[in-house]
C-alpha cells in the first residue's frame, strides 16, 4: 500500500470492522490489518498457487482466504496471465507496463472462470453486514470487481483501490472512471499517491 493503513485509520479516525481484500498476493497487509485492531478479513486471490501457499499465514476463521478470479460477471472464461513476478499478473495485456517494467514478463497463461464478489462471498455463507471496508490490487479491472459486488456494497463506507491514470494495461480502468463509478455510489475520493510509472493508490470515503 503507497498510503499507509495506519494513517488512513488515523487521519479519518475509524478502525474498519471488516475487510474484503480484493487481490491478496501473499497477504503483505496482514501485520497492518492486525496492528490496527481489524477483527475480520476475508482474502481473495486470482492464482491458485498464492492461495495454496499462503493459507498457513492465517487462522481460516477470523481470516480467510479463498481463490476466485474476481470480475464483473459470473462464469466467463478469462485468460488469467501469470508474471515472472507475480504481483503484475492479470487478465489484461501488458500497454505501457512493458515499458516502465522491462523486466516484468507473463511466464504462464491459464484459462479461469470469472466470479463475483458477490457470489463468491454468498457460497461461501459470508454476511454482507461484517465488512466496511474494501481494498482492491488486481491491476486494471478494480471497477469490474466493484460492479460485482452487489448487496455486499451497501455497507461499504471505505474503498482503498490500485489505480491507473494511463494504459498501464490494455483497456485497464482508469481513475477517471473509478471516480465516476463510485461517486454515483456516493464515495468521493480523499487520497491519492501516484508512482511515476501512471499507477498508484486512492482511497475513497462514502
Amino acid at each position: 500500500m503507497l498510503i499507509e493503513f495506519s494513517h488512513l485509520c488515523r487521519k479519518y479516525g475509524f478502525i474498519p470492522k471488516g475487510i474484503i481484500h480484493i487481490g491478496a498476493h501473499d497477504l503483505e497487509e496482514l501485520p497492518a490489518y492486525i496492528s490496527q485492531g481489524v477483527s475480520r478479513t476475508v482474502w481473495i486471490e486470482g492464482n491458485p498457487d498464492l492461495v495454496q501457499k499462503n493459507l498457513g499465514k492465517i487462522d481460516g476463521k477470523k481470516h480467510q482466504l479463498f481463490h476466485g478470479l474476481v470480475y464483473s460477471e459470473d462464469g466467463l472464461d478469462l485468460e488469467f496471465k501469470i508474471t515472472n513476478n507475480s504481483q503484475s499478473s492479470s487478465v489484461l495485456d501488458f500497454s505501457k507496463h512493458e515499458h516502465y517494467h522491462p523486466h516484468v514478463k507473463f511466464i504462464e497463461s491459464r484459462v479461469i472462470k470469472s466470479i463475483t464478489v458477490k457470489t463468491l462471498l454468498q457460497r461461501n455463507q459470508i454476511s454482507p453486514g461484517d465488512f466496511d471496508f474494501a481494498n482492491l490490487d488486481i491491476q486494471g479491472v478494480e471497477m469490474k470487481a466493484l460492479m460485482g459486488f452487489g448487496e455486499y456494497m451497501d455497507n461499504i463506507k471505505y474503498i482503498y483501490t490500485e489505480v491507473n491514470s494511463g494504459e498501464v494495461y490494455k483497456g485497464n480502468d482508469t481513475i477517471i472512471d473509478l471516480d465516476n463509478y463510485l461517486s454515483g455510489l456516493g464515495f468521493k475520493r480523499v487520497e491519492t499517491e501516484m508512482s511515476p510509472f501512471e499507477w498508484g493508490d486512492a482511497f475513497y470515503i462514502r
